[in-house]
């Protein structure tokens, strides 16, 4: 397989794991700094069985890491640059998606540099 066949097929796997409306909040919630399971089912808003299967596929693709501080488990993303990525891609979606209200797109940019 050529160089550039894998390089796209590596990204095409990273795509996949976070083309999700939860894990692409996830990511924002970690982009700033580790939280605590808990900590993020009340910032999502998201029942804690989904946020676990959630963190454990991001776990297992090696773009969150956990470690236990007794008996919390405490994520964080190992690769921080992701959750610029994703604020990147706000501006995709304001030059390119008449869906989203502007102020919409102006409002999660203002919540995503505050973190």
């Amino acid at each position: 397989m050529s160089k550039r066949k894998l390089i796209a097929k590596e990204l095409a796997e990273v795509f996949k794991i976070i083309a999700h409306p939860d894990r692409i909040r996830l990511i924002e919630e970690l982009g700033s700094d580790e939280k605590d399971v808990n900590s993020l089912i009340a910032a999502l808003e998201l029942p804690g069985p989904r946020v676990s299967q959630h963190l454990a596929l991001m776990r297992a693709h090696r773009v969150v890491e956990e470690r236990r501080e007794g008996r919390h488990h405490v994520y964080r993303l190992l690769q921080p640059q992701i959750a610029e990525w994703i604020l990147e891609g706000l501006d995709f979606i304001e030059g390119k998606n008449h869906a989203v209200p502007e102020s919409a797109i102006r409002t999660a940019k203002a919540l995503w540099t505050q973190s």
